[in-house]
């Protein structure tokens, strides 16, 4: 577990992102982001921000924390998605014996999920006799506790459980081999018949036995917050990108700089409209919900199915941005050395993902027109 961190050890976001910026080749070429980053993320508070105060972590509001992600995410896409599971608010679901526990070393503690396929696990007396393979376990070389997700039964009104791992437990299948987010590490899990006891259990979304703001918010919805923030951060590195590289050279066919010419003028103009409205929503909203659960009430259906819409446009938008920007980059931008292939794989990756698919508009959809939504524990 983690060790307590004394104030002369922390360090500032903005050293991490110098780090970020220097190694950021490496992360792709290894496929994970190192362990002596991740620590630094530790050291600068990123692995805190979703511990409840009362066992000495922040807890910051849903927002400041998806401004972190973004800010990562600008400097490198990779390392913005495996800092985003600082965001595991979903752990608040243990019972207060269990997180006392998984505190004892501090309030710094790395999560990883390999969440689906759910397995089916074997009941025994105490707890779960787990065995199985799971997919997409971002980050999981570097983490404190690794969750798993199994089928649940009568207790969990059918809801899948998510089991806690150390480490040692886990067998990770080396098996991430990519062209975006390559450094996230997202390798398959794999167990052999290990027990977990029934208080190293919990549903995912499910009630959380701590009482502060942020375990009010909504847990699903934010875990595709955190994911959609990866692609503000890369829309705004590649539009930046875009935007000194059109201002500064003339074209290889010594035709007028970029910035002269009306149409890249425009397009990126369009594209920085874009992003910045989406952005708007995406924040608002986030903000808007939890004012209402510092209230003490609950998020309306409508709010929820907001969150869960404004990151699905936020994670497109963001992926138009890039596309956009390389578009008008041209020739230049077919190399591997040119920042905007990265940018381009990186943000095509984020769009793929389950919680940020064209479904949530109809998800959405269903919800503001008030009938059920399709998609299963949508809010």
């Amino acid at each position: 577990m983690t060790n307590v961190l004394d104030a002369a050890s922390l360090i500032t976001l903005d050293e991490v992102l110098l780090t970020v910026e220097r190694r950021r080749d490496e992360f792709s070429a290894q496929k994970s982001v190192p362990t002596d980053v991740i620590e630094a993320f530790k050291k600068a508070g990123v692995y805190r921000a979703a511990t409840p105060r009362r066992f000495g972590g922040d807890a910051l509001p849903p927002s400041d924390f998806l401004r972190i992600v973004e800010r990562i995410s600008q400097v490198d896409a990779s390392a913005g998605w495996v800092a985003s599971f600082g965001s595991a608010v979903y752990l608040a679901a243990l019972p207060l014996e269990t997180q006392a526990d998984l505190y004892s070393g501090g309030p710094d503690v790395v999560f990883a999920g390999g969440l689906f396929p759910v397995q089916k696990a074997e009941r025994v007396d105490g707890g779960w006799k787990v065995s199985g393979e799971w997919k997409f376990s971002s980050g999981c070389r570097g983490a404190d506790i690794i969750g798993v997700g199994l089928a649940g039964g009568e207790g969990t009104q059918g809801k899948p459980l998510t089991a806690l791992l150390r480490p040692e437990q886990v067998e990770i299948v080396e098996n991430w081999d990519v062209v975006g987010l390559q450094g996230t590490g997202s390798n398959d899990l794999r167990v052999h018949g290990q027990f977990v006891p029934d208080e190293w259990t919990f549903v995912r979304g499910g009630e959380p036995t701590v009482d502060e703001p942020l375990y009010r918010y909504p847990a699903i919805a934010y875990a595709a917050q955190v994911l959609a923030a990866v692609n503000l951060g890369t829309g705004r590195a590649a539009l930046d990108y875009a935007i000194r590289a059109g201002s500064g050279r003339t074209g290889i066919t010594g035709a007028p700089k970029l910035a002269d010419r009306a149409y890249y003028r425009i397009d990126i103009a369009k594209a920085e409209a874009a992003l910045l409205s989406a952005r708007a929503f995406f924040y608002e909203i986030s903000d808007e919900v939890y004012a209402t659960v510092e209230a003490g009430d609950s998020p309306t259906d409508k709010q929820k199915a907001l969150l869960r819409l404004a990151s699905t446009h936020v994670a497109k938008v963001g992926a138009a941005a890039v596309q956009a920007a390389y578009t008008l980059s041209g020739t230049a931008a077919i190399y591997d050395a040119n920042p905007m292939q990265r940018y381009l794989r990186d943000a095509s990756v984020v769009t793929q993902h389950a919680f940020l698919g064209d479904g949530i508009y109809d998800g959405a959809g269903a919800v503001l027109m008030d009938i059920p939504p399709a998609i299963p524990a949508f809010i």
